[in-house]
C-alpha cells in the first residue's frame, strides 16, 4: 500500500530532499515556467493544489531542519545524533512524508506504539526516556486541530520515530554496549535495520506483536518481567521500617520485632498470611523460622533459619533496590545472543549456579559452581562455544599462581613438586627432575613451568570442558568439594569449578552412542588423558544476573559480588545518547 501523495515528483526525490536541507521552505529553487491562463472552472482546484504543495514543502522543510541539527526541541532527551542516520534514512525512503499520521490524523499504529512506549517501565526501561507522559497532550492537540501546522506534524512524527527507534533498540540490544563495561558480549550482529523495521511497523496490522517480538525470547527474561511488575507494585505501596538487627538470633529466642518480621515475610511471599496470624509476639520461632528459611533460600544464604547480619541485610534491603536489580538484570539479558544452534550451558556468576538447557528452554541439569574471587580473580562475562572435553587432564600452572602460591613452598622444600604430583617442565617439553638452585631460579623467573599430573588430587579434577576464549577460562572438576556447601562461592582464580562434573560430561555427550555413562566413568577414573572432540559445539554463556525469576513466580536475589550492578547503574545514569 502506497501512502505517498501523488503530487510528489518521485524521480526528483533525492534532489528535493537536498534542496530542502539547503534552503528549507523553498521548492528546491526551481525556475517556474510561465503560468498559463487557467480555464474559468480551475481557480479553486489550482489554489487548493498550491496550498497542498506549499504545506508539503513546509513540512519537508521542518523535517529537514530537525534532521540536520540532530536535536529535537520537544524531547526529554533532545539530542538524537546517535540515531540521526537511521531517522534520516527512514524519512528519505518516505520522501519526507509523515509516518504516523494520515491527513493530519494520528494513525492506529501510532496510538499502539505510544501505548507501548508508556509501558516501558514494565519492561525494565523508563517510559520518560521515550517521552511517556507527553504523548497524551500531543495526540489530543492533533486530534483537536482541523489543519495541523506542518511544523506541528513534523515535530510529532519525528518525536515518535526517534522514541520508537530508541525503545526498540533498547529492548533488543540494551541501552549500554556491554563492550564499554568490559563484558565479552557482542551485540553488533543483533542490531536491527531500524528504518526497515519501522517501515513495517507503520503499516502493520498488529503493531503490538511486532513491537513485542524485539525482546529476548527466553523464559527467564519473561519471568523476570512479571516479577518486575510485582516488585514495582510492592515498592509503590511503600517501604517498611528496617527490622532491628541483632548479632545472632537463634530459633526460639526472644525478638521484640517478631510481628514486624512476620509482616515483612508476608509482603515478600515467604509466609502465608494465615500462618502469620499464629506468630507469638516477641518470640522468634515456629512459622517465622520456616519463613526465614524460605527467604534465605531465595537470597543465596545458608538456610539455617538463624538471623544474622547477612540475613538482616537482605531483609532490610529496600524494595526500590530490588526493582533496580531486576531492571539491571533485564538489561544484561538483552546483551545475550537470542539464537543458538543448540541449547546452551549458562553460568550465572552471582548465583554460583550452572544450568544446561534443553530444547524447550527448561534446565535439564542444574548444579552449584565456584567462580573467580571478587576483586582479585573475577570470572569474566562472555559467550563462547564448548568444543571438547578432556578426561584425566593435566594442569599447567599459570605463572602468577606458580610465583605467588607455590614458589614459597618449593623454596622451603625443593621436593615439594614431586611429593605433590607436579612435574617441572622445561621450554622444550622435557622434565626437570633435579630441583637444584638453577631449577629454582628457572621456576622463579617462569622459564620453567609446573604441570600437575592427572589424578584425584589434580586441581582440575577428573575432567575439564574447553570453550576456547581469550581469557583461558574453562569449566572443570575439583578435589575441593567442601566449598560447594558454602552459600558464597567465589574462591577460584577465574575458572569455574563444577560440583558434579561427571553429570555435565554425561549431559554433553548424551547424543554420543560411543560415550555411554559407563565409558565416561571409566575415562574419569582411568590412567590415560583422553580428549573428546564434540561433533557440534555447544554454546556457553557466562552471565551476571543478581535477580533470577522462575516460571512459578519465585524470585531470587543475589549479592553484587563484582560490583557490576553499580557500574551499570552509573552508566545508565547519564541518559541519552549512550556511548556506542
Amino acid at each position: 500500500m502506497n501512502h505517498r501523495r501523488s503530487t510528489r515528483c518521485r524521480g526528483a526525490a533525492p534532489a528535493v530532499v537536498l534542496c530542502l536541507w539547503l534552503v528549507s521552505g523553498t521548492a528546491c529553487g526551481r525556475d517556474s515556467a510561465p503560468a498559463q491562463e487557467p480555464a474559468a472552472s480551475q481557480p479553486t482546484m489550482t489554489a487548493a493544489r498550491s496550498t497542498e504543495e506549499a504545506a508539503e514543502i513546509a513540512l519537508g522543510g521542518a523535517f529537514a531542519r530537525i534532521l540536520e541539527e540532530g536535536v529535537h526541541p520537544d524531547l526529554v532527551w533532545p539530542d538524537f545524533r546517535d540515531y540521526r542516520g537511521h531517522v534520516q534514512r527512514f524519512y528519505e525512503g518516505r520522501e519526507l512524508e509523515p509516518a504516523w499520521s494520515r491527513g493530519g490524523r494520528v494513525t492506529a499504529q501510532a496510538r499502539t506504539a505510544i501505548a507501548f512506549l508508556r509501558e516501558a517501565d514494565d519492561r525494565g526501561l523508563h517510559s520518560e526516556d521515550y517521552d511517556g507522559s507527553r504523548w497524551n497532550d500531543r495526540v489530543r492537540a492533533l486530534d483537536a486541530s482541523t489543519r495541523p501546522a506542518p511544523s506541528e506534524l513534523a515535530l510529532f512524527d519525528l518525536a515518535l520515530t526517534i522514541s520508537v527507534m530508541r525503545c526498540i533498540s533498547d529492548l533488543h540490544i540494551g541501552r549500554i554496549n556491554p563492550r564499554n563495561l568490559s563484558f565479552g558480549l557482542d551485540v553488533e550482529a543483533k542490531k536491527y535495520d531500524l528504518p526497515a523495521l519501522l517501515e513495517k511497523l507503520v503499516v502493520a496490522d498488529d503493531p503490538r506483536a511486532l513491537l513485542e517480538s524485539v525482546e529476548p525470547p527466553f523464559e527467564g527474561y519473561k519471568a523476570l518481567k512479571r516479577a518486575l511488575v510485582h516488585y514495582r507494585e510492592l515498592a509503590a505501596e511503600g517501604e517498611d521500617e528496617p527490622l532491628p538487627e541483632v548479632e545472632r538470633l537463634e530459633p526460639g529466642s526472644p525478638y521484640p520485632a517478631s510481628e514486624a518480621l512476620a509482616h515483612r515475610l508476608v509482603r515478600l511471599g515467604d509466609l502465608e498470611p494465615t500462618a502469620a496470624e499464629t506468630v507469638t509476639p516477641g518470640l522468634y520461632d515456629g512459622v517465622l523460622v520456616e519463613g526465614v528459611q524460605r527467604f534465605q533460600a531465595r537470597h543465596g544464604l545458608g538456610t539455617d533459619g538463624k538471623l544474622g547480619p547477612k540475613t538482616f541485610r537482605a531483609l532490610n534491603t529496600p524494595l526500590a533496590h530490588r526493582v533496580e536489580q531486576i531492571q539491571w538484570t533485564l538489561e544484561r539479558w538483552r546483551w545475550a545472543p537470542f539464537e543458538y544452534p543448540r541449547p546452551p550451558i549458562v553460568v550465572n556468576v552471582p548465583e554460583f549456579v550452572l544450568r544446561a538447557y534443553g530444547p524447550d528452554d527448561e534446565a535439564e541439569l542444574t548444579m552449584n559452581v565456584v567462580v573467580g574471587e571478587a576483586y582479585h580473580h573475577e570470572t569474566p562475562i562472555f559467550a563462547a562455544e564448548l568444543k571438547y572435553l578432556v578426561f584425566r587432564p593435566t594442569w599447567t600452572v599459570p605463572f602468577s599462581i606458580q610465583r605467588r602460591e607455590l614458589m614459597p613452598k618449593i623454596n622451603a622444600d625443593p621436593a615439594y613438586p614431586a611429593a605433590n604430583g607436579y612435574d617441572v617442565v622445561a621450554p622444550d617439553g622435557s622434565l626437570v627432575t633435579d630441583i637444584d638452585e638453577e631449577a629454582l631460579q628457572g621456576l622463579r623467573s617462569g622459564r620453567l613451568t609446573l604441570r600437575q599430573r592427572p589424578g584425584a588430587d589434580n586441581s582440575l579434577g577428573r575432567v575439564k570442558f574447553i570453550f576456547p576464549n581469550e581469557h583461558d577460562v574453562y569449566l572443570h572438576g575439583t578435589p575441593a568439594q567442601s566449598l560447594f556447601s558454602r552459600s558464597r562461592r567465589d574462591f577460584s582464580h577465574g575458572c569455574i569449578r563444577l560440583e558434579r562434573p561427571e553429570e555435565l560430561a554425561r549431559w554433553v555427550l548424551k547424543d554420543r552412542s560411543d560415550w555411554p555413562p559407563e565409558r565416561i566413568r571409566s575415562a574419569m577414573n582411568g590412567d590415560t588423558t583422553i580428549q573428546v572432540n564434540l561433533t557440534a559445539p555447544i554454546p556457553v554463556l557466562i552471565v551476571y544476573g543478581t535477580a533470577v525469576a522462575s516460571a512459578d513466580g519465585g524470585v531470587s536475589f543475589f549479592d553484587d559480588i563484582y560490583g557490576h550492578d553499580e557500574t551499570l547503574a552509573q552508566a545508565l545514569a547519564g541518559g541519552y545518547p549512550y556511548p556506542a
